[in-house]
């Protein structure tokens, strides 16, 4: 079975709305578009719906990030607080996270903003706990260094160069007349409009321009050929069966799963992967270099994720010890 038939097939038992997919084989771009991106108007989605991308903003960040280092305007183990207070004040352990730390998810930061101020809960750089409010601070970072926002770096590193003509990380109201609605549970949710550019989840887009992007992490292209291998080597160990993991040193690390700088990788096979989820959205993202292929999948749906373990298998076949892990890790509520 073709990964475009399974997905045709499967939307309706995983309670899913509308799907938008875009697979790489061979280097070869295929689209996908299925099912309703609103089940109340129930007007279809096609190539061209603007879906939330989630936390699959973040690898893309990291794509920007690495372009700033191979021309010299970053440093991966510079402390970020040379351009910008740290994101907790009086804080030594703060101090000292760079952007290496937050590419990996070892800044010690907390996954989410919460009424309290953050903590550095760890070491920077001991171990492995996921981390938006990183991606927060590296943003601010990123715009001191280069005097420019969020967008504007994004727009003239990646969207621009890859023809990404439907992406931004801001909310754009010509979005509006072909976007996908939230669902929870089959109930339709208000779309979610990002006040402000977050590196950490905020990128609205299509399939169609995320797979622009996905093919060009699996060429490596507008990198230094020993930066596009390093962004896809492992750092660090994920941690068992959670992805945030702050209070005290883990009992046991996965042997399979680890982080590269802004991707989660399965170290025996050598694939990619990152998800996303805010509410009533779920995407997925996974690619092999050494394959060729890869596959992004955008839901509209809290039980998006219910989809990607059999595409997974039909586009990369074999064993998927991440797709495991974040079954545990990511709930559907």
């Amino acid at each position: 079975m073709t990964p475009q038939t399974l997905l045709r097939s499967s939307i309706s038992e995983a309670s899913v709305p509308g799907a938008s997919m875009a697979v790489i084989r061979d280097g070869v771009l295929t689209m996908t578009a299925v099912g309703v991106r609103d089940n109340v108007k129930g007007e279809p989605v096609d190539n061209q719906t603007v879906f939330d991308a989630a936390s699959l903003s973040k690898p893309m960040v990291a794509y920007a990030v690495l372009q700033l280092v191979d021309a010299g305007m970053l440093k991966l183990d510079e402390v970020l607080s040379a351009y910008v207070s740290p994101v907790v004040e009086d804080s030594p352990a703060a101090a000292r996270i760079t952007a290496r730390h937050i590419l990996t998810h070892t800044s010690g930061l907390p996954n989410l903003w919460s009424k309290d101020p953050p903590q550095v809960h760890f070491h920077p750089g001991t171990r492995f706990s996921y981390s938006s409010v990183g991606f927060s601070y590296l943003q601010r970072a990123i715009e001191a260094i280069t005097g420019e926002s969020l967008e504007t770096n994004m727009k003239r590193l990646v969207f621009e160069p890859l023809r990404m003509k439907s992406s931004s990380f801001e909310w754009q109201h010509q979005y509006a007349d072909n976007v996908a609605q939230p669902h929870e549970n089959g109930e339709r949710l208000d779309k979610h409009h990002p006040p402000r550019a977050s590196a950490s989840y905020s990128l609205q887009t299509t399939a169609t321009d995320y797979g622009a992007f996905l093919a060009a992490v699996l060429s490596g292209e507008r990198l230094k050929e020993a930066t596009s291998e390093q962004w896809l080597a492992p750092a660090i160990n994920a941690t068992k069966g959670t992805a945030e993991h702050l209070e005290s040193v883990p009992a046991e690390t996965e042997k399979d799963i680890g982080w590269g700088l802004g991707w989660g990788l399965e170290l025996g096979r050598g694939t990619f992967f990152q998800w996303g989820k805010i509410s009533g959205v779920r995407t997925f993202v996974m690619g092999s270099r050494p394959e060729r292929s890869g596959v992004v999948l955008f839901t509209n749906s809290n039980t998006g994720l219910r989809l990607m373990s059999d595409i997974a298998h039909v586009v990369l076949p074999g064993e998927h010890p991440a797709i495991q892990w974040l079954k545990m890790c990511v709930s559907e509520n």
